[in-house]
């Protein structure tokens, strides 16, 4: 049991900067790791400014949860903050910047899990809610339910306090842009197969996620997006359905994926990591890399997506199948990353 004076020195040394180490005096490292999506990601593609622009969003969507971490918050906590900066920015596919569906419709889904009581919230095809994550984080808290999706999910935000935001705030030209060139490729004939269409092959890419672990020893992991450009309306993807998308448990992992959720759903990927895990005792790299590099791939998931995820030790790993993925982390030792492509 910690004493009083641990808690104290705890205080000061987490508003020092100072990063535990796994066994001191029984505090937990602090760690954080985000993603901004995955797909055809590469330097050719990218103006010097874009590059820029990509990563001082994802610094300071990772100084904001880790901000939260240093101060003794919770993982949910983090995780909710950074995913917020995120939902923010025009430059990712999640809240103001979310791509259009067929019918032209901005509809997002979010998911939260905290990894000490398995505790999660969910929403899908919201199309009024500035920040999805809040709003699942909202239904894990307020409600007896796990999921809430569509006009459902939006009487219950109203209920809750939410102030609804008009369509015209997520519109962006670049993403009505691609929504208009999908839609020519369609009537063409030109874009293959359905599941081709969604595969990420620069339809669609800027799923946002993260995962904390907190002083406590606890993980949470959080997911949220617009979806992918042109997708069905009403479709729902992998990003807020525990298990595929999004999960979180303190005893294996925490980890949140960006890709085509169709492929994640059928694996249950990240809680698959878990899994392998918990009854395999592999490593969090090994379970990573296996779903990502080989069950995903199998089953026909070539090219795309990725999965971030940490464990109890700070352990990060960001495996992806893609050319690129928009990723960044602070680990147990404070230094702040930020990578795009696949040779940063």
């Amino acid at each position: 049991m910690r004493t009083a004076l641990t808690l104290v020195a705890a205080a000061i040394l987490a508003g020092s900067g100072f990063v535990f180490s796994a066994n001191a005096r029984g505090v937990s490292p602090i760690a954080i790791v985000i993603h901004g999506g995955a797909g055809t990601i590469t330097k050719a593609d990218m103006t010097p400014a874009e590059d820029r622009a990509y990563r001082a969003e994802l610094a300071e969507a990772l100084q904001t949860g880790y901000a939260v971490l240093r101060q003794g918050g919770r993982a949910v906590d983090a995780v909710q903050a950074a995913i917020e900066v995120m939902e923010l920015s025009p430059l990712f596919n999640a809240g103001r910047g979310a791509v259009f569906t067929r019918g032209g419709l901005n509809q997002l889904d979010a998911a939260i899990m905290d990894g000490a009581t398995l505790n999660a919230g969910a929403v899908g095809a919201v199309q009024h809610v500035a920040h999805p994550i809040r709003l699942a984080y909202a239904v894990m808290t307020q409600s007896a339910h796990v999921m809430l999706v569509g006009q459902g999910a939006e009487t219950f935000a109203w209920a809750h306090g939410f102030k609804f935001t008009p369509s015209a705030w997520f519109y962006t030209q670049r993403r009505w842009q691609a929504h208009i060139d999908g839609l020519k490729k369609l009537a063409a004939g030109s874009a293959g197969t359905p599941e081709r269409l969604v595969s990420g092959r620069g339809w669609a890419f800027g799923t946002v996620g993260a995962v904390a672990l907190d002083r406590e020893g606890h993980i949470a992991a959080g997911t949220s997006t617009g979806g992918l450009t042109n997708k069905l309306d009403g479709r729902v993807g992998d990003s807020p359905i525990i298990g595929a998308g999004t999960y979180a448990d303190d005893a294996t992992c925490g980890a949140s994926g960006t890709g085509t959720g169709e492929y994640f759903m059928r694996l249950d990927l990240t809680k698959s990591i878990s899994d392998l895990m918990a009854l395999k005792g592999w490593s969090l790299q090994k379970a990573a890399d296996y779903m990502i590099h080989d069950r995903l791939v199998k089953l026909g998931g070539e090219d795309t997506g990725g999965v971030i995820a940490l464990d109890a030790k700070g352990d990060i790993v960001t495996p992806f199948n893609t050319q690129g993925m928009y990723r960044g982390w602070i680990g147990a030792d404070g230094r702040l990353t930020v990578k795009i492509y696949k040779d940063d």
